[in-house]
């Protein structure tokens, strides 16, 4: 009887503590000086500013609020979550308020629900493990979708190089070249043309060419893309053919796609030892070796 009473008190202060720090650090927030010096002079201006714009960030969403204020990360957290999440293809601040208030429900609701339906004797330690599955489960998830975005990038480059050669070549600026790109690339590689046409988007906005093409291999995080903005920066400082450069790391892009399919091939032959001797080799054995085991079952026991 000791040791449910013991996982019972420990479920009991894990819920109690989080809790206390989600509520904490909602209070701490709201009394913080950088707040009470922007209610002051709200005050003082006579109202003109509404206390909802008191809330710092890029949205103005109501219910993001309302789940940010519960969230127990720093701005310096949520800024790295947020990148993560921007390499996972959601670039959206709210994406980063919704992913932390997942990492606190989640385990707490599996824990729960393992407790209430198993009880607390039989499911106390269970439910730990549980939480712990739930607090992981959003990561992995996070982590599956980053590098699935990512081999898409990778696989696809090559392809858009081409398709940028071809357009330069015909006399078409490399602003034009991207935009027909990104839709030529919109059905195959959807992640790539997303993209580009966010590199066309910032540089209407009036960014540089340049700096787009550095938020492009920042976004994405992938080796191939900081490869291709750093020649673009030397190509574009020094003068040189934009079409040969891009010719050259394409057919660099391509051998390294080739190179890892190989690599993926010839890691298959040790990724089927594991299904075949879990799933082949026991009815192989069994329709091998059952009908003698059978008949010496039968010649020792003498029926």
């Amino acid at each position: 009887m000791g040791d449910p009473l013991i996982l019972a008190v420990v479920i009991v202060f894990i819920g109690v503590a989080v809790l206390t720090g989600v509520v904490a650090s909602a209070v701490l927030a709201r009394q913080s000086p950088e707040r009470r010096r922007l209610r002051e002079m709200t005050a003082a201006a006579g109202g003109g500013v509404s206390a909802s714009a008191l809330t710092l960030g890029p949205t103005q969403d109501v219910v993001v609020k309302r789940v940010s204020a519960f969230v127990p990360k720093s701005p310096k957290e949520m800024g790295r979550l947020q990148r993560r999440l921007t390499r996972a293809g959601f670039p959206h601040g709210r994406a980063a308020v919704y992913f932390a208030a997942a990492e606190i429900v989640l385990p707490i609701g599996l824990a729960l629900a393992t407790v209430a339906y198993m009880g607390v004797a039989r499911g106390g330690f269970l439910a730990l493990v549980m939480a712990g599955i739930g607090y992981t489960l959003p990561g992995l998830w996070l982590a599956r979708k980053t590098r699935a975005r990512q081999k898409q990038i990778e696989n696809g480059l090559p392809d858009a190089l081409d398709l940028l050669i071809v357009c330069v070549e015909a006399g078409a600026g490399l602003d034009a070249a991207i935009v027909k790109a990104s839709e030529e690339l919109a059905l195959a590689y959807p992640y790539l043309a997303e993209e580009l046409r966010m590199i066309n988007i910032e540089t209407r906005a009036g960014k540089p060419r340049l700096e787009a093409f550095r938020n492009f291999a920042q976004r994405t995080g992938v080796d191939d893309v900081r490869a291709l903005v750093a020649m673009l920066v030397q190509t574009d400082r020094f003068g040189t053919s934009i079409a040969q450069a891009l010719r050259t790391h394409a057919a660099v892009a391509r051998t390294k796609r080739r190179q890892r399919a190989e690599e993926r091939a010839a890691k298959l032959g040790v990724k089927l030892v594991f299904p075949l001797v879990f799933c082949l080799f026991p009815a192989l054995y069994v329709v091998v070796l059952g009908p003698a085991v059978i008949k010496i079952m039968h010649s020792f026991l003498g029926e």
